[in-house]
């Protein structure tokens, strides 16, 4: 899609009402539903995050937006596909700042590019023991990336027509903290499989923008 197109539909988003448990659950395994609702307790003292979906236009003006590949580490996320972002530092005046502040270090981002348009619903990851808050943002250039190396193996940059294609969606068989191995939905996102919260926020970005788009 046309990123000029983009932004002058994107300027609608923050009038319409978020999908929220209605999106993130077609990305979930069924036993994770009931899993989330038991987990209320937990919630209220998970550490708290922000991340953020940024769009932007790419060399031919398309509307693209940008996720990571995690190092590999001994860690609940290790090797995953994820947004940019991270948890709340004492610096930061809010999550917003946080999900701001960690895609400039992560992706290298100037903060004064970054504009925010809308705070999205927020996912509780049980593994990591975070309450994550995804931020849509957007960039009016296409941007030089500048990869945070000790914690981002690969910049990965999805089209916005990729991502709205149907055909993306898959099962995928993966090793996660509750199973050895379970079979969940899935994006397939230019070869990457992305599964767990954050396909689960990126459902929510999707049922937005087809109501836009």
């Amino acid at each position: 899609m046309n990123f000029d197109e983009f932004l002058e539909s994107i300027s609608k988003i923050k009038n319409i009402p978020l999908p929220a448990e209605a999106s993130q659950f077609k990305m979930v395994p069924s036993f994770r539903q009931e899993l989330l609702r038991q987990q209320q307790d937990a919630i209220k003292k998970a550490k708290k995050a922000g991340v953020l979906a940024l769009f932007y236009p790419n060399d031919k003006n398309e509307t693209t937006f940008v996720l990571i590949l995690r190092k590999v580490y001994k860690g609940a996320h290790s090797g995953q596909v994820a947004f940019p972002g991270g948890k709340l530092e004492s610096s930061d005046k809010s999550l917003q700042d946080a999900a701001v502040r960690e895609t400039f270090e992560e992706v290298g981002v100037p903060i004064k590019n970054i504009k925010v348009i809308r705070e999205l619903t927020e996912v509780y990851i049980p593994p990591s023991n975070f309450y994550v808050h995804p931020f849509i943002g957007v960039l009016q250039n296409q941007p030089s990336f500048i990869k945070q190396d000790d914690e981002v193996e690969a910049i990965i940059e999805i089209k916005l027509q990729h991502f709205l294609d149907e055909k993306i969606v898959i099962q995928k068989t993966v090793k996660t903290s509750y199973s050895l191995e379970v079979e969940v939905p899935a994006f397939n996102l230019n070869g990457h499989v992305v599964w767990g919260a954050t396909a689960m926020m990126l459902s929510e970005i999707k049922d937005l923008l087809k109501q836009l788009l």
